[in-house]
């Protein structure tokens, strides 16, 4: 007599699938490119940064002597003799003030206070705008290095010595890490 059995013949090794270890080299696999991929993304991020931190430190105000920058000082504002003010403040600092007026331009002026420029006045503008920070620039026409700070109505004071250092401290570190 014969039995039959139900159960299949039992596979030879080379019939046989390797499932766990392909499994196991897919999950690595994954993982790698996973790996490799925020690599990439955080090495293009750093790049970026580094671009930006270059062209800012490229646009930085030059560090400039006072003494060889000329200011007009005009008030924008409906108080009286804070144009004078600023500019006895920034005579203390050695800038040479050559007018002390109101402004005549008409322009509503708004903020801090504008620094008006033309284009060889465009670096010594960057400068000054350390000293009176938050406000905006408005080039012109005008050939002189010459430049105006407009006294806006949100005028409070202008920026120490030490805050315009550390300023300029923080341009000339990004500009050396570039």
């Amino acid at each position: 007599m014969s039995e039959t059995s139900d159960r299949r013949p039992p596979r030879t090794k080379r019939d046989r699938r390797p499932m766990i270890p392909v499994i196991l080299l897919l999950v690595l696999a994954l993982a790698a490119l996973g790996v490799w991929w925020n690599v990439f993304r955080d090495a293009e991020a750093m790049a970026q940064d580094t671009a930006a931190a270059c062209s800012t430190a490229a646009e930085a105000p030059p560090s400039l002597d006072p003494t060889t920058v000329e200011l007009r000082v005009l008030n924008a504002t409906d108080t009286a003799g804070l144009a004078q003010t600023v500019a006895t403040t920034l005579q203390s600092r050695g800038f040479v003030v050559t007018e002390i007026a109101n402004d005549p331009s008409g322009r509503d002026v708004t903020g801090v206070g504008e620094l008006r420029f033309g284009a060889r006045g465009a670096s010594t503008a960057n400068y000054v705008g350390l000293y009176l920070p938050g406000a905006t620039d408005y080039p012109d026409t005008r050939t002189t290095a010459v430049v105006d700070v407009v006294i806006g109505p949100e005028y409070a004071d202008l920026a120490t010595q030490d805050q315009v250092a550390a300023a300029l401290g923080a341009e000339v570190s990004a500009s050396a890490a570039c």
